[in-house]
């Protein structure tokens, strides 16, 4: 006798699902596979971030109204802020700091966007010319800045700066003993080690202006320096804002080129920045308090900057 089914009815037991059916668990199965495996992903981003940024910031912000003595804390309030503010080693760090900021405006970040410029017009060996700017990045920062310390910023005949200056008969400096010529060393030396990822970002922005613009700009008659004026700079405008506001970002957090070049603080506390007077504070002076409330100052003073340069771009697009 045969089986027959009513509709509406569920299939009788023993009876396979049809095709579209395993497919749409298939399709299912992977949807979760992939869900579970970009989760897993970012949960281990996550996890990383909170153990080791998110973590220490909230840590340094409590310890800085607080006071360590003897392994007993007590809370002090503004207490911290006051004492590091009213330090004259405050004022001193931060004009250094912004000094030098200023200086890696005008010599760090023109030079690595000049340099885009000329490689990017080179039709023949680019590859070799980019992994010849880009070297120095490689380099570990310790080891560039020792060589810049003992070879070419050496004070006495051998420096490698001094035999040029002295070549084309013009004085020679003391470099990183001279208070005057200690922040331009160290600018110097940081653009060196620094400008080829910067470099590679601009030539990367460079190739994709389209090149009707420059014809069009050279028929009529613009020069190069126009062309780079009224193309260049316009087409490149946003990398150009981005990397203004990381450079700035970067800079204030001056803190291994006076640790190295400078041993420190530098003649007459020239080379003292920020960061190095946490890094004072915390391992010098036993001060771990006071250098988690320099700390949050910079990170207000960073954070506030950042907020505000981001608001004036955004009114300029």
């Amino acid at each position: 006798m045969a089986l027959t089914t009513v509709p509406g009815t569920s299939q009788q037991p023993g009876s396979r699902q049809s095709p579209p059916g395993r497919r749409a668990r298939a399709r299912l199965g992977r949807k979760v596979r992939d869900n579970l495996t970009g989760h897993a992903f970012l949960i281990g981003a996550m996890l990383c971030f909170a153990l080791f940024a998110w973590y220490p910031m909230i840590r340094g912000v409590v310890m800085s109204f607080q006071r360590t003595r003897r392994g007993e804390t007590t809370w002090v309030g503004w207490d911290n802020y006051v004492r590091i503010v009213n330090d004259p080693s405050f004022w001193t760090a931060w004009k250094n700091t912004l000094y030098f900021t200023l200086l890696a405006l005008i010599l760090g970040y023109v030079v690595p966007f000049a340099v885009a410029i000329v490689l990017n017009e080179f039709r023949h060996a680019k590859g070799y010319l980019r992994v010849l700017v880009y070297l120095p990045v490689m380099l570990p920062p310790a080891s560039a800045l020792f060589l810049f310390k003992f070879f070419v910023y050496d004070p006495s005949d051998a420096g490698l700066f001094n035999s040029i200056l002295r070549a084309l008969h013009l004085p020679t400096s003391e470099w990183m003993q001279s208070s005057t010529m200690t922040m331009p060393a160290m600018v110097i030396a940081s653009t060196w080690m620094n400008m080829g990822g910067a470099v590679l970002i601009y030539l990367a922005a460079l190739q994709n202006i389209p090149g009707e613009l420059y014809e069009a700009a050279e028929l009529d008659g613009a020069g190069i320096w126009r062309r780079i004026v009224n193309v260049t700079i316009p087409q490149t405008r946003l990398i150009l804002t981005l990397m203004a506001m990381l450079q700035i970002v970067a800079t204030m957090q001056l803190f291994i080129e006076p640790l190295i070049l400078a041993n420190g603080a530098g003649t007459q506390d020239a080379a003292t920045s920020v960061a190095y007077l946490i890094y004072q504070h915390g391992f010098f002076q036993n001060d771990l308090n006071g250098a988690a409330a320099l700390g949050v100052i910079m990170l207000v003073a960073l954070g506030g900057f950042s907020a505000v340069y981001a608001r004036l771009a955004a009114r300029q697009d």
